[in-house]
């Protein structure tokens, strides 16, 4: 039993501590005793604290170390700079490592061929920072017209769908391709390609699931509460995804980070069934459901008729650590691989890597990949038809 010796506020300095006395307390225990007992002073060197000042205090702590924590990970997880390489002789043989360990797909492309040979590849592409550039303006992340040509390519060959942590009509009218499968919302809406406009003989044109449609409501109020929370926080970009929201930080001062997550924070204490994860700079709050890219590529896989298959090839690209969920069902399935879009080394359950070279950035690198494909697919053709 704990009790707390109550005495007037003291200053307390760098060589004092805090005790709890252990005795038994009235003001826990009623005092059975016909007269009142004096409360013990407390030792030379430490203070008296009440039990409200000392769990007010403890959460003060606790909550600046949570505070902390995420502020770290917003630093650790979004790399901007080339200085944020390693650079001694021991980091660069780690990169070196990692490298092995996920090799350029460009690299191993003949290898991945074999692996696919005489299977059906099934294309999954993330949006942001895969088919388009990272911009600082979200609504600005426009994918090129030879990107999309590319993807139009791919639509025609295998089955290709856009995985996104954005809402699918945002992602839509920046795609502006209708023969293509469509999971937005971190793959909480999921909608099949138009109707007639898919070759494809798999393919479900009706196809529609929102396994968090619950959750309309809650994103909508919390995004509006956010909006209102965060209006003082000068760069900050929330959107609504439908099902889920985003806190975009990427042109918020760094100096402002803990005050962003306190804003954030203060809104979803309220929301005990939403989740709060994070991206490259930027915060997403979904629903505490068991879904997430993975579940959605797996649902996908399953609408196409390959649930259970041997024949299948999925090959899923991406670069942000909501993709890791595809990364490691695919990985758990062993078929197909995943493709991480990263400059810098990263814990990841991603088969093949694309690097940042001097000579071609990422999105080049995609784009090179996609048509790779589509020139062994033709060659294929060509050989077993022609």
């Amino acid at each position: 039993m704990v009790s707390f010796v109550v005495e007037k506020p003291q200053r307390m300095s760098a060589s004092q501590n805090v005790v709890v006395s252990e005795t038994t307390r009235s003001s826990i225990i009623p005092n059975n005793s016909s007269s009142a007992q004096k409360a013990p002073t407390a030792h030379p060197g430490f203070i008296s604290i009440s039990k409200k000042k000392l769990l007010k205090n403890l959460e003060i702590i606790n909550g600046g170390q949570r505070i902390n924590a995420w502020v770290d990970s917003m630093r650790a997880s979004s790399p901007t700079h080339l200085k944020a390489l390693p650079s001694s002789i021991s980091s660069q043989q780690q990169l070196n490592s990692w490298i092995m360990d996920h090799p350029s797909a460009l690299d191993m492309f003949e290898q991945i061929m074999e692996a696919s040979a005489g299977k059906q590849i099934v294309m999954f592409l993330d949006y942001d920072g895969t088919l388009s550039p990272i911009v600082d303006d979200p609504d600005r992340a426009y994918m090129s017209s030879k990107m999309r040509r590319t993807v139009k390519k791919l639509a025609k060959c295998f089955p290709t769908a856009i995985v996104t942590g954005r809402c699918i009509d945002k992602v839509y009218n920046f795609v502006k391709l209708a023969e293509l499968y469509y999971a937005g919302s971190h793959g909480m809406d999921i909608k099949g390609p138009a109707k007639g406009l898919s070759r494809h003989k798999r393919v479900k044109q009706s196809l529609l699931y929102q396994p968090a449609s619950d959750y309309l409501p809650m994103i909508d109020e919390v995004y509006k509460q956010l909006l209102e929370k965060t209006k003082s926080t000068p760069g900050v970009k929330i959107e609504n995804h439908k099902f889920c929201a985003s806190v975009h930080f990427r042109c918020v001062d760094e100096k402002k980070w803990s005050e962003l997550v306190l804003q954030v924070r203060s809104v979803l204490k309220d929301y005990p069934t939403l989740k709060l994860t994070q991206g490259r700079k930027v915060f997403e709050i979904r629903p505490m459901i068991d879904w997430d890219k993975g579940k959605a590529l797996e649902f996908l896989l399953e609408s196409l008729g390959f649930g259970n298959s041997n024949n299948v090839f999925p090959v899923y690209i991406g670069d942000d650590r909501t993709d890791e969920d595809a990364f490691k069902m695919l990985q758990d399935r062993g078929e197909g691989f995943g493709i991480l879009v990263s400059k810098f080394p990263k814990d990841t359950d991603a088969s093949y890597s694309l690097q940042d070279p001097s000579e071609a950035s990422p999105h080049t690198r995609i784009y090179m990949i996609c048509v790779s494909i589509i020139h062994i697919y033709i060659v294929v053709y060509i050989y077993l038809y022609v």
